[in-house]
């Protein structure tokens, strides 16, 4: 298990790569980050059987929440600003995991292109979200049951 910080590392040094090639790319939103953390995390408790982080993460109105990186990044709204040698090291330690780059990859290319409130609208049409209570813990028994059903290992 990692600490959440450095998933949220890993997809700002990949988006900060994609904005540098890519003319189309935007920039990884506080919005954004979370969503990808809820599919990282149900992708992860499929195919790897366990969190790839501790934290929770909560229904809020907008969609899927990680508390601690929601305050982490506060009051900004694009977060991947420079790109510190920690950043990288966190992006490194990530990718040297096969099996942990491989949910990682397999999120960011089936959701990295999405706008931040295309990713609300679909998390609002999925059923860990819809049948969690505002500001209550999506379990982790709602994210592997809904998310069996859309990956394939």
């Amino acid at each position: 298990m990692y600490n959440v910080e450095k998933i949220v590392n890993w997809l700002r040094v990949k988006n900060h790569a994609d904005l540098r090639e890519y003319d189309y790319v935007d920039e990884l939103t506080q919005m954004k980050a979370m969503k990808l953390l809820y599919y990282i995390q149900g992708t992860s408790l499929v195919v790897l059987k366990e969190r790839l982080f501790p934290d929770d993460i909560v229904a809020w109105k907008y969609g899927p929440v990680v508390q601690s990186v929601h305050d982490m990044y506060a009051g900004k709204r694009e977060i991947v600003g420079d790109i510190t040698s920690q950043d990288i090291k966190d992006y490194e330690t990530l990718n040297s995991n096969p099996k942990v780059a491989a949910v990682l990859n397999a999120v960011y290319s089936a959701f990295g292109n999405m706008s931040a409130a295309d990713l609300v609208k679909q998390t609002h049409n999925e059923s860990p979200w819809k049948t969690t209570q505002q500001s209550m813990v999506i379990t982790d028994e709602k994210l592997k049951e809904y998310f069996k059903t859309i990956v394939t290992e």
